[in-house]
């Protein structure tokens, strides 16, 4: 538009600081200037078409419509260092792991940088707070949407944006191996975790329709490899299902697989999910995996649940509406 370029840095500073749904907001620019913008571009910002807020905890559940009718869902979690969001990257999501609500309703489209970011913007202002820390575990797999999502970590981190720390970032992948690698390059040290949920082969391509591409040994090995590289620990997501990953040989088997390895393994008793059928494990088999890895030298420990009463997995409010209900 052969404007200035200091223009650009006041645009910047309103659409990721600011976090404006409109350029009339821009209220430092002329009105001529902003109605040029208005007929040329749109912000990819989104709207609160529902919200829940837990009585237990004070997690926030948002199911957000897109500029396209789209929704994808969020949730904001408090903890004693601040507040932490699970971000949506993609509208549905391909990968068809059977403990997740996220692809029933099928895959869309993924998210553009500043749809992922706007459900930052929404959040802190409806909630009056600031955001000090990312998950990218919400709708979708961020690393099949490799480039939008890297932009997005980009713009989050940057001072004239909402200046939030790389190392308070979380990818959360099931294990896109060739993504892995490339992620390992790109010199940005977010923390990346791994959607494990078994010890081998077999296990995993029952619930994990992603290795058959990807096996255990070889997300592993990457796992490594990242490591090596970058120095960052990785964490590994192990949710429990009764009857199918949660025995005693499982939790040895895979302390095995992990042995002398500096990762973090996160077990996570399955969420109910009605059409999945998948029943959560007794706690006293899931306080025995956690005892067998401990006494096998594995870091582990049971994630917290947050939001139970308001379904905050996510995936489950974006089917409903879809489906009318």
């Amino acid at each position: 538009m052969n404007l200035p370029s200091f223009r650009a840095k006041q645009i910047y500073k309103w659409l990721h600081k600011t976090g404006v749904s409109s350029f009339d907001e821009m209220t430092d620019l002329s009105k001529e200037l902003r109605n040029k913008l208005s007929e040329n571009y749109y912000i990819s910002s989104c709207v609160i078409e529902d919200k829940y807020v837990s009585k237990i905890d004070s997690t926030v559940k948002y199911l957000f419509r897109l500029h396209d009718g789209e929704y994808i869902e969020s949730v904001i979690m408090k903890y004693k260092y601040g507040y932490t969001i699970c971000v949506s990257s993609q509208v549905g999501c391909k990968m068809g792991c059977k403990f997740c609500a996220s692809t029933l309703a099928g895959f869309k489209r993924n998210l553009l940088s500043g749809e992922m970011e706007s459900q930052l913007h929404a959040a802190q202002k409806d909630l009056g707070i600031r955001i000090s820390h990312i998950v990218l575990m919400g709708i979708g797999e961020p690393l099949d949407n490799y480039d939008n999502v890297l932009k997005f970590i980009r713009n989050v981190n940057n001072e004239n944006s909402l200046n939030i720390s790389m190392r308070d970032i979380t990818l959360s992948t099931c294990g896109l191996v060739d993504k892995i690698y490339k992620l390992m390059e790109e010199d940005i040290p977010i923390t990346l975790t791994i959607s494990l949920h078994a010890p081998n082969d077999s296990i995993r391509s029952k619930t994990m329709p992603i290795n058959d591409k990807y096996g255990v040994d070889e997300v592993i090995k990457a796992c490594k490899d990242y490591y090596a590289k970058t120095s960052r620990r990785i964490s590994f997501e192990y949710t429990l299902v009764k009857g199918v990953n949660d025995s005693k040989e499982c939790a040895i088997e895979l302390a095995e697989k992990l042995r002398n390895f500096n990762c973090h393994i996160n077990l996570i008793p399955v969420n109910d999910v009605e059409e999945r059928g998948n029943v959560r494990s007794e706690q006293k088999d899931v306080n025995s995996f956690l005892e067998i890895l401990k006494s096998k030298g594995i870091n582990a420990t049971i994630r917290r649940t947050l939001g139970k009463d308001i379904n905050a997995s996510c995936g489950q409010l974006r089917r409903k509406k879809q489906g009318g209900e």
